[in-house]
């Protein structure tokens, strides 16, 4: 005890082993939906569920434990959802990349990632891009996560007359996407711990009942996770034109990683003025993370605002990172009980966790049509394309226009001109592809 005191910090934060541990528990117990949900999406583009959920497990575990160890800090880290869905949906799914490539596009922005954090880079560019266009993406992610748990549950289906229209709701996994839905956010309001997982379990729970679904066991040894071992493929995603999938990747990172780590950060108190070694470290860990899950086969790993619940217990140390790797690592003997984890059982994790994102488009500055038009153009187009890259592109490239052609160019920052030129090339040589 005496050891953990001193090296974490504990008296000085004005923290006990007890409560960093229970803070911990508590974090995990808010994120472990991942676990399931990881490995259902990335399923659905082709990836071995069974390999996929150690890679979440060992990443999640890895990433945590450098950011407790190396940043002190009390935040977890896993695999990002809306970046996982896009890298299915989109990137393999709609664009016909190999997930082998998108693995590859995953590699290399984690790269870059890293780079600008240890050029000290990474502030100045979110300085450089619009507060709009952040709060927007993270929105549109939401919609656009929307749409893909509505189609999962059945709840939507396609429609040659009108694209989408209401799916079959006496369907079994209609029902139970709907009552798993209400459980998780009725729990939520009630400030139950775990809710989301809490939702998922029940609903799979009923998928035996009704749904035909079929028991595989509860505890096994970790499934191999050799089929996506080092298996991105570096050079076919330098060589195939998906640069954009690398910038889009390399922005919704950006934006997610920092706004969490620096949100949690300041609920723990732990943003103090002049002392920021912690904070860099802890944008460093975070870096690092997306290169290795590439390695490990998952999409890009990053901080979890999920980390917030483990604060509230108490948590102000990098012993709670600690605690959630700890945790991560013993959720790999329970794969057996992901793998019988139907869509449909998360689809209303994803819908929930859709409709908390919208929230930011509060922050926009409803009065200037010229902030408030490309970021409502963001959100819009990510679900009506089926596309995060695209919404992204008409938000930066209608940035761009509107202030220019309003005598506002001065308010436009070097990096939006760089990257709404990029994604205009991009259409002018590549059309929509």
């Amino acid at each position: 005890m005496a050891v953990l005191k001193q090296f974490f910090g504990l008296e000085e934060a004005g923290s006990t082993v007890r409560t960093e541990i229970l803070a911990g528990v508590t974090t995990f117990l808010t994120m472990a939906y991942i676990l399931f949900v990881n490995p259902s999406i990335l399923g659905a583009a082709g990836m071995p569920q069974g390999a996929v959920f150690v890679a979440t497990c060992i990443v999640a575990a890895l990433a945590s434990l450098i950011m407790g160890l190396y940043a002190n800090y009390p935040i977890a880290c896993a695999p990002g959802m809306g970046l996982n869905a896009y890298f299915a949906f989109t990137v393999v799914n709609g664009m016909g990349v190999p997930w082998q490539t998108a693995l590859g596009a995953v590699f290399i922005s984690g790269c870059l990632f890293l780079l600008v954090s240890v050029l000290g880079l990474r502030e100045a560019i979110i300085r450089g891009i619009p507060a709009s266009i952040r709060a927007a993406i993270t929105a549109g992610i939401g919609l656009f996560l929307a749409i893909v748990a509505l189609k999962s549950a059945g709840v939507i289906v396609g429609n040659p007359a009108t694209l989408v229209t209401l799916g079959d709701l006496h369907r079994p996994a209609a029902l139970l996407a709907i009552l798993g839905f209400f459980i998780i956010a009725v729990l939520d309001a009630l400030r139950v711990r775990g809710a989301i997982l809490i939702g998922i379990l029940l609903v799979t729970l009923a998928s035996f009942v009704v749904g035909g679904n079929h028991f595989a066991g509860l505890v096994s040894m970790p499934p191999s996770i050799a089929p996506t071992w080092f298996q991105f493929d570096l050079h076919a995603a330098l060589s195939s034109g998906i640069v954009h999938v690398v910038l889009v990747f390399f922005l919704v990172e950006l934006f997610d990683a920092t706004g969490t780590l620096m949100g949690v950060a300041k609920r723990a108190g732990l943003l103090v003025e002049g002392k920021s070694a912690r904070l860099n470290r802890a944008l460093l860990a975070d870096s690092a993370a997306i290169v290795a899950g590439a390695m490990l086969g998952t999409s890009s790993t990053t901080a979890y605002i999920e980390s917030a619940s483990g604060v509230q217990a108490g948590g102000r140390t990098g012993l709670t990172a600690v605690v959630v790797a700890l945790l991560f690592i013993a959720a790999l003997f329970f794969a057996p009980l992901a793998s019988v984890v139907p869509a449909y059982a998360t689809a209303p994790a994803l819908l929930y966790v859709a409709c908390l994102m919208l929230r930011d488009l509060v922050e926009l500055p409803w009065d200037d049509p010229t902030e408030v038009v490309p970021a409502v153009l963001t959100a819009l187009v990510m679900p009506f394309t089926y596309s995060i890259a695209n919404g992204i592109a008409f938000g930066f490239i209608s940035y761009a226009v509107l202030k220019l052609c309003t005598g506002r160019a001065r308010q436009v920052a070097w990096i939006v001109w760089i990257i709404a030129a990029a994604f205009l090339l991009r259409y002018i040589y590549l059309g929509a592809s």
